[in-house]
């Protein structure tokens, strides 16, 4: 699956970290759903982490179009919230 991570670019990353990727996702979507900006920066923190753990940058040449976008680390919360739809950021 390809993945944006905006302000930095394109990562593919294995099917295999769907579910990894989604309770963090999780752990997010709650953090904002709450305004808990204590738990919301950790959350992201980590979903990025992830992401760029089991990522590898897609090639340039590559013009599928992500089928996920995550924030930048420093995307604030409100910036996230517009980005979640019912499933989160990661459907799944």
């Amino acid at each position: 699956m390809i993945v944006r991570i905006l302000g930095e670019g394109q990562l593919e990353l294995p099917e295999s970290a769907a579910e990894e990727l989604n309770r963090l996702d999780a752990a997010l979507e709650s953090a904002v759903e709450r305004n808990d900006e204590a738990a919301f920066r950790p959350a992201l923190t980590a979903l990025l982490a992830k992401a760029r753990e089991v990522g590898s940058p897609a090639q340039a040449d590559d013009l599928r179009p992500s089928e996920l976008i995550i924030p930048q680390q420093d995307a604030s919360m409100d910036e996230v919230r517009k980005l979640l739809t019912d499933e989160g950021l990661i459907p799944g």
